[in-house]
């Protein structure tokens, strides 16, 4: 008798964990979508969705900005620079440009990039869509590498900023240690 009760409160059990299991998986899956949803409600989707963001922002052709690059390293034995040192666009239009890094040294160097902007706010008006200050760069001895940054300024930009700047900084991380993410 007290073995037929344990098979059945171990049958019992199992059915539970198993619906629990199934609708675990369901709402996981649902969270996708869900996600999707609240984040296009939301206005937080732009890095998701690059494309969808650029072709439904307005370009203000009424007037024209001049973004001025600027690439520094700190304690690194890297080469870093703009291929490009300024570029003149309408706001509200997506542009990419390129940056160059070279490793100099005998050993691989693990880096992370931090941008600064002027003037000061010009954060609230700018949206990158791809940019390598996201994540680490890890570079092997004597490596080159190409990378972009696309990004887009809002047509809230200030009418009165013509000239703005966009700087990057690097600086090495330690071994092991975890990228700092852009906000």
């Amino acid at each position: 008798m007290a073995q037929s009760n344990k098979i059945e409160i171990n049958q019992t059990m199992m059915k539970k964990l198993l619906i629990f299991s199934v609708v675990m998986f369901v709402f996981g899956y649902a969270m996708v979508p869900f996600y999707e949803k609240f984040c296009e409600v939301a206005g937080i989707n732009n890095l998701l969705q690059p494309d969808k963001l650029a072709k439904t922002m307005e370009v203000d052709t009424n007037r024209w900005v001049t973004v001025e690059f600027d690439a520094n390293t700190r304690g690194l034995p890297w080469d870093f620079k703009p291929l490009q040192r300024s570029i003149k666009f309408h706001p509200g239009e997506p542009v990419e440009v390129m940056y160059e890094i070279t490793n100099h040294s005998d050993r691989e160097i693990t880096g992370q990039a931090i941008p600064s902007y002027s003037p000061r706010f010009l954060d609230k008006h700018l949206r990158k869509f791809e940019c390598f200050c996201f994540t680490r760069q890890v570079l092997k001895p004597k490596e080159t590498r190409v990378m972009p940054v696309q990004f887009v300024i809002e047509q809230s930009l200030p009418e009165h900023l013509h000239t703005l700047t966009i700087s990057y900084t690097f600086f090495e991380l330690p071994v092991g240690s975890k990228a700092v993410s852009e906000k």
